[in-house]
């Protein structure tokens, strides 16, 4: 794990004790905490509840962002952390439009933890991050799947 995520995510860690509800990093963060490698991890993905998100949000400043027209992605509340080396991205009531064309909620049934340092980090089970990857479909997601496969021979 990079010098910047690791900082990154221990940060991250550390604001999220105040979360009331379940919250997860998931895509690339998630794979490289799980020891996926090499991985280049620009940004750390945190899904969140919409009440936990208007409380981080309010504590630290986050401007709520106004709604997406991602063609593919949208989040009833979504915001960046942008005091860390990585920027954070918050998001709360994820939904994914399919191949098929209907938005589903992206919510795992998995929360493993793992340390990194003093700090408590919860991410989805390998196997079910591997299926997020898959629903995403993009060419990075192609090729996180292809290194989280790697670490579960």
């Amino acid at each position: 794990m990079s010098a910047a995520l690791q900082k990154t995510v221990i940060a991250t860690a550390s604001l999220m004790t105040e979360a009331r509800d379940p919250w997860w990093i998931i895509s690339g963060a998630a794979a490289a905490i799980h020891g996926a490698h090499p991985i280049t991890v620009s940004d750390v993905d945190v899904m969140v509840s919409v009440s936990d998100a208007r409380r981080i949000f309010s504590r630290v400043g986050i401007r709520k962002a106004p709604p997406s027209d991602h063609p593919r992605f949208r989040s009833e509340a979504f915001g960046q952390w942008t005091e860390c080396p990585l920027v954070v991205e918050f998001m709360a009531n994820f939904m994914l439009r399919e191949l098929d064309g209907v938005w589903r909620p992206m919510k795992p049934a998995t929360r493993q933890q793992i340390r990194v340092e003093s700090a408590t980090l919860f991410v989805p089970e390998i196997w079910e991050l591997r299926a997020m990857f898959e629903r995403f479909g993009r060419a990075k997601d192609h090729e996180r799947i292809a290194l989280l496969d790697r670490l579960s021979r």
